[in-house]
């Protein structure tokens, strides 16, 4: 039973190794940066799967929890700190801080990206819980509404705003040292460390997820999917239910943000943009609104052919062609992952059996 329930993600681990191993015999090392990015984008998109698919809950605004992430990373542990000031007292012994040096070559501190990784997801919870708190209880195009216009206002806010870089973003932000000698950065040396941490974040998040699923939560959460009032009849509390998947979601997509700007050095306000929400969205609903394998597998091949210019300057009009082309023409997604694996068991046990 357990090898069954964790066969997916013995063949994603497969996969993944195999996939590096081929492309460095190759030469192709170049693939790692977009691959990487990628799959820190599906993570937004897999939390979106929960939300959507299982608990019946659109949200055209979690680019919005993408940027709350990223931005406050890459405001905190850019952010000078006097050296021999009150916070560096307090904080300097805890190893909270990090030294660096500026551009000049003068020595400065910054806050530790541990603390600030902290930072970023109590923001977002609290903005999850106030945005939440109210919405969970709205349905259809007006939840879509309201989660469409806290992702404008997001998007307005690290446009408009000085202290977040404007227009221009942030850059230069640090490397984000998990411990040892892994880091999150995106310099060449560490591009095969850095696909490995991006895809370890994203099989501990499956791992979960495919859990959760299976639990008497996810049961729970199907049940408010297919009709809040008999869920909440047979004694589910769905205002409860609702609001936690939301606020799970909108962690696993402030994390993406967090370690998706450490890798790549820095963040703009076109992380924030509506589209950006749509197209997670438009990814979700082709890899199958209850598939997280599906999400995944969509998430990782979209994303990396979009980062590689092959849809060029028709990116959005492809996303959002997708999108019509699966409402209309496959609304159970493209990619059904868990049915290969069940033959594959099928085949296992009959060939056990004989």
């Amino acid at each position: 039973m357990r090898f069954r329930r964790y066969a997916p993600i013995a063949g994603l681990v497969l996969f993944v190794i195999a996939l590096q191993l081929a492309l460095s015999a190759a030469g192709a090392a170049y693939y790692f940066t977009q691959i990487t990015m990628s799959v820190y984008y599906s993570l937004v998109a897999l939390g979106l799967c929960l939300l959507m698919g299982y608990a019946g809950q659109i949200s055209l605004g979690h680019a919005g929890f993408f940027a709350i992430g990223g931005y406050t990373s890459a405001f905190l542990t850019t952010y000078n700190i006097a050296a021999g000031g009150g916070a560096a007292r307090l904080l300097q012994p805890l190893g909270l801080l990090v030294d660096q040096q500026d551009l000049y070559g003068n020595a400065v501190l910054h806050l530790s990206p541990w603390l600030a990784l902290a930072v970023a997801m109590a923001i977002t919870t609290a903005v999850a819980l106030l945005v939440g708190l109210p919405v969970i209880r709205l349905r259809g195009h007006y939840l879509a509404m309201a989660t469409l216009g806290f992702g404008i206002i997001i998007y307005r806010v690290v446009l408009g705003t000085a202290g977040l870089g404007e227009a221009d973003g942030f850059s230069d932000v640090p490397p984000f040292r998990l411990f040892g000698w892994l880091e999150v950065n995106g310099r060449k040396p560490f591009a095969v460390q850095n696909y490995y941490i991006a895809w370890t974040l994203v099989a501990v998040v499956m791992l979960l997820g495919a859990n959760l699923v299976r639990s008497r939560v996810g049961r729970a959460l199907r049940s408010i999917r297919e009709n809040e009032e008999a869920a909440d009849a047979l004694g589910v509390n769905v205002a409860r239910y609702k609001l936690t998947v939301f606020v799970l979601s909108a962690w696993l997509a402030a994390l993406a943000g967090a370690f998706a700007t450490h890798y790549r050095g820095g963040i703009g306000p076109s992380e924030a943009t509506t589209f950006k929400s749509i197209r997670y969205v438009a990814i979700v609903a082709a890899g199958g609104m209850t598939n997280l394998w599906g999400a995944l597998v969509m998430g990782v091949l979209l994303n990396f052919l979009s980062l590689r210019g092959v849809f060029g300057s028709y990116d959005d009009a492809v996303f959002g062609a997708i999108l019509i082309g699966i409402m209309l023409l496959a609304p159970d997604g493209l990619v059904r992952v868990p049915r290969i694996f069940r033959r594959i068991r099928k085949r296992f046990d009959g060939s056990l059996a004989a």
